[in-house]
């Protein structure tokens, strides 16, 4: 459905070219991995993480660490909620309730959106996802993963707890955290933040007619805007959501989180986002694994 005549200018030829690439990967993997899989998932499961934005006909995916915070800004922009994206609170992103979810929609409404939307998603070196996700959610004051997932991290994970430790849940280590993670009986269960791509947006069983990377988020989504006919003042916007005066998460940031971790259990971290890695034509990050 994406029409390129609305991005002709020299600016995006890179762009289109790299947009092309990305989309003919993925089609080339699922076509060898589907047949080597037999697929049985649950519809209203397989959408339950795209938005839909009404005017534009948009279907989005969250990835989440991957820039949806503004993503989700920027869809209600297009779908007339909001003038701009600069003045809309984090709370309002997400509890807000703005942006209906394909699953609220009857089967017929799902298929047909399936069918003849603009399907978008955005996705990000995982073991970076991991990390970002990690100092997001464990290293500030957080009413609900630190009580729900804290707790029973440190309850199972860390030898000689303190009471207050079991009490609060804060402190959680990001060795603990992957301890969690890689344990195949987990003392609670996953989360959207670290959940495999591959499992929160099915892209071998949703066939995307764009794919955005993180690392080139502003020049992706600026395209992706363009190709869409939105109005041209619009600009996907660069600050940072929460916590803005934290570091981002960088390769070296990344690199000193994984220093914490045994050369076993940074394999066994990138083993369990392979999936994501191969699918998305990520490199194999040498560069985290041999810290």
């Amino acid at each position: 459905p994406l029409d390129n005549h609305l991005a002709k200018d020299e600016r995006w030829k890179e762009t289109h070219e790299i947009q092309l690439n990305r989309r003919n990967f993925l089609q080339g993997f699922c076509k060898k991995y589907n047949s080597k899989q037999k697929h049985k998932m649950n519809l209203i499961r397989m959408v339950s993480r795209i938005f839909v934005e009404e005017k534009h006909k948009i279907l989005y995916c969250e990835v989440p660490k991957a820039g949806c915070s503004n993503w989700k800004r920027t869809l209600m922009v297009l779908n007339g909620l909001a003038p701009s994206t600069n003045n809309i609170s984090h709370d309002a992103v997400h509890y807000g309730k703005w942006l209906k979810r394909l699953d609220s929609y009857d089967l017929k409404g799902i298929y047909e959106r399936l069918t003849t939307y603009t399907k978008v998603v955005f996705v990000r070196d995982p073991i970076e996802r991991l990390v970002s996700a990690f100092r997001d959610k464990f290293e500030h004051p957080n009413s609900y993963y630190h009580p729900v997932f804290g707790k029973a991290i440190l309850r199972k994970y860390r030898v000689n707890a303190s009471e207050e430790a079991l009490k609060t849940g804060s402190g959680t280590t990001f060795k603990e955290f992957v301890h969690y993670l890689l344990d195949s009986q987990r003392p609670v269960g996953m989360d959207i933040h670290w959940e495999q791509i591959s499992k929160l947006c099915s892209p071998c069983l949703i066939n995307y007619d764009f794919i955005g990377k993180f690392e080139t988020l502003e020049e992706d989504a600026n395209y992706f805007l363009r190709l869409i006919g939105a109005p041209k003042e619009l600009k996907f916007p660069s600050f940072k959501d929460r916590h803005s005066s934290d570091e981002r998460t960088t390769l070296d940031v990344v690199k000193q989180y994984l220093q914490q971790l045994s050369v076993v259990e940074r394999q066994m971290t990138y083993d369990f986002y392979y999936l994501d890695y191969l699918m998305f034509n990520f490199s194999r990050p040498n560069v985290y694994l041999n810290v």
